[in-house]
């Protein structure tokens, strides 16, 4: 079975299609939504710029690319049967098994036939009069839908530097975000990764151990933890086998989404050395338990100091240069108020003698240069250059898509304050636009997969019922959608969040609104609340009839 077909699954310009949705995008939220839909008697259509599905794991194909919530966890729960008949290997899995799932779950249950491949959406316009969206791809297909549904992706338009000369450089430069198919050989060059985000973290050990020389440009170290990746054992399988639904059921109503024990302690009521012990276990365990060891860390800057330090000081015990050690020890926002990472091997990497890490703070980047790079201080020659800065996180790849609704209203002009959505999954003005883990929903701080299938059966339970009860309409009410960004906000601000520079800040783009993005109200929470609104008729939206 190969990860992606050789042309796109439907051949042809569309000029006159009608369809009662279109999705946009294949990966796990798109696969999800065209499944749901099919199974309601809905026609619906897919469109993908890639030439295969997969969405973030299509494209991130980087060394050492893997997810950092647990396989068993990362994956569909609406069938018993898949869940039976896939086979995890790894506590984490890496990019190609994911595929490799993705590609079997659009094969299981025959998918393809409504996806169109290589094909980008570049326009989404509301047509007031026909009640129904217009849909312009680059392959020149104009389709018309009752319904369009964003399955765009929080992490899809990659972020690339504009460092001036990059256009002369004569070796291979690449983004984390956009890798090459067939892979990419270092061995025996010499290779400079700019960032420390998650993808730069997973992949620096890989490159290492190709490269003849790695340099490293951090502007801003992270936190990272401990993965301890490896094979599952048969146990954990049969466990999860016997046990998967109370461990789905937990993971719906947590925090995060996610199975593990969240302490009701605060690190502050209990002893040094207690504390030192629940941090030490939940090192042991590895992932994101560490943000669980004490339930006021993300609240609590007192209590966060505490599991900063911890985290310090194993980067003080691994990394044996004390200055290296130093410069990759993050002290400038609270723990996990950027996205924690999730490692094998990163600091250690920083002993090897042919590792060198750059401190861009202190010797910023000036230019691209045909040989590599120039730094205030000092000219590195080098081969490769891997861009592995990160994405224009949550509304990117929405801005990108010129997406019009009533009297020609541009989401990105309205959003050019920052992004104002209800729930995260519909916008005031917009009629009939679904945005699955939009910014406003819990998204990039929860196991995606599982706050992916919560909006998509959220959508296809809305548009069942607005066809039930002779519904053409449904909009998110202006109102509505102001109080559910001061909630957004005003939880927000009861956490650490804020004072990190982040990406759900969205600090790391150029000109970007500085607003938190997600919900960070907790995944049960939101599910309840997504709940109650739609069995109170939808809450909070107005619904219109046909001619109205």
């Amino acid at each position: 079975m190969s990860d992606a077909p050789s042309k796109p699954a439907l051949d042809g310009v569309e000029t006159a299609s009608t369809l009662d949705a279109v999705i946009v995008g294949a990966g796990f939220a798109g696969l999800y939504m065209l499944h749901r839909l099919r199974g309601l008697g809905f026609s619906a259509r897919v469109y993908e710029a890639g030439s295969g599905v997969g969405g973030t794991w299509f494209w991130n194909r980087y060394p050492g690319a893997r997810c950092d919530v647990e396989s068993l966890e990362y994956s569909y729960s609406f069938s018993e049967e898949l869940e039976r008949e896939w086979q995890w290997t790894e506590r984490y899995a890496s990019q190609p098994e994911i595929l490799r799932y993705l590609n079997h779950v659009a094969e299981r249950f025959d998918l393809k036939r409504d996806i169109q491949f290589e094909t980008r959406v570049t326009a989404a316009i509301f047509d007031e009069t026909a009640n129904c969206w217009t849909i312009h791809t680059d392959r020149g297909d104009r389709v018309s839908a009752k319904f369009c549904i964003m399955a765009t992706g929080c992490l899809s338009a990659a972020k690339v530097p504009g460092f001036k000369g990059l256009e002369i450089f004569h070796g291979k430069w690449y983004h984390t975000g956009h890798w090459p198919q067939e892979g990419v050989d270092f061995t025996g060059q010499r290779v400079g990764v700019i960032g420390t985000g998650s993808s730069a973290i997973q992949s620096v050990p890989i490159i290492a151990g190709q490269a003849s020389h790695l340099f490293v440009f951090q502007r801003t170290p992270n936190f990272s933890v401990p993965a301890h990746n490896g094979p599952l054992s048969p146990e954990v399988i049969e466990d999860w086998n016997e046990h998967h639904a109370e461990y789905r059921h937990r993971d719906r109503t947590s925090a995060f989404g996610i199975n593990f024990e969240m302490s009701t302690k605060s690190a502050l009521e209990v002893s040094p050395e207690e504390r030192q012990r629940a941090y030490e276990e939940r090192w042991r365990r590895g992932g994101f338990s560490v943000v669980g060891a004490f339930a006021d860390l993300i609240f609590n800057k007192e209590a966060n100091d505490t599991a900063a330090e911890f985290v310090r000081s194993k980067i003080r015990a691994i990394v044996r240069d004390s200055a290296v050690a130093e410069t990759l020890a993050p002290r400038d926002y609270p723990l996990a108020t950027k996205r924690i990472c999730v490692d094998t091997g990163y600091y250690a990497t920083f002993n090897r003698d042919n590792v060198t890490l750059v401190d861009v703070r202190v010797t910023p980047i000036e230019e691209i240069t045909a040989t590599g790079l120039r730094a205030s201080n000092a000219e590195y020659t080098l081969d490769s250059i891997v861009f592995a800065t990160g994405f224009d996180a949550m509304t990117g790849a929405l801005c990108n898509i010129d997406i019009r609704g009533r009297g020609g209203a541009a989401l990105k002009r309205k959003w050019s304050e920052g992004p104002r959505t209800y729930l995260g999954i519909m916008v005031a003005g917009f009629p009939n636009l679904f945005t699955i883990t939009g910014p406003g929903s819990p998204s990039v701080l929860s196991n995606m997969v599982l706050s992916i299938e919560q909006h998509v059966n959220w959508i296809a339970d809305c548009l069942a019922y607005l066809r039930e009860h002779q519904f053409a309409n449904i909009e998110a009410t202006v109102n509505a959608e102001n109080d559910w960004v001061a909630h957004v906000n005003e939880v927000a601000n009861f956490t650490l969040f804020p004072l990190a520079n982040s990406w759900y800040m969205g600090a790391n783009i150029p000109g970007k609104p500085h607003v938190f993005m997600p919900y960070i109200g907790g995944v049960g929470v939101y599910r309840q609340k997504c709940d109650k609104i739609a069995a109170e008729g939808y809450k909070g939206f107005a619904l219109s009839a046909p001619g109205s």
